[in-house]
């Protein structure tokens, strides 16, 4: 399931705790060994895995114990530039647009 700006906050919960509970699995660990990995009760780790509510500590350790940190610096990174900061970057690297072709026109009453 893709998550997007118009997914329910709970089809998105129950989605993480799918997520979740497949990474936990692919990682051979039981319930019982990631709660207590994690420092967390098995009834919390099975709640969120269910998609009920978690309470972001929660997730934070969940995260660090599955070694996926990278996760946590991706919800809201340090640096970020909104697309308009960005065409504005890549504008002052490529030399700040167009440039003028040709000589430069001269009226002829210019003063040296």
């Amino acid at each position: 399931m893709q998550i997007d700006k118009l997914t329910p906050n709970n089809a998105i919960l129950t989605e993480l705790g799918e997520r979740l509970a497949r990474v936990r699995k692919r990682q051979g660990q039981s319930q019982e060994a990631l709660a207590g990995e994690a420092g967390l009760g098995v009834a919390t780790l099975r709640r969120i895995e269910d998609g009920g509510d978690g309470k972001l500590g929660s997730w934070l350790k969940i995260l660090k114990a599955l070694d996926l940190e990278a996760g946590i610096e991706a919800l809201l990174p340090a640096i970020f530039q909104s697309p308009m900061e960005e065409a504005l970057a890549n504008k002052k690297r490529s030399g700040g647009g167009r440039k003028p072709s040709g000589p430069k026109f001269v009226w002829g009453d210019e003063q040296s």
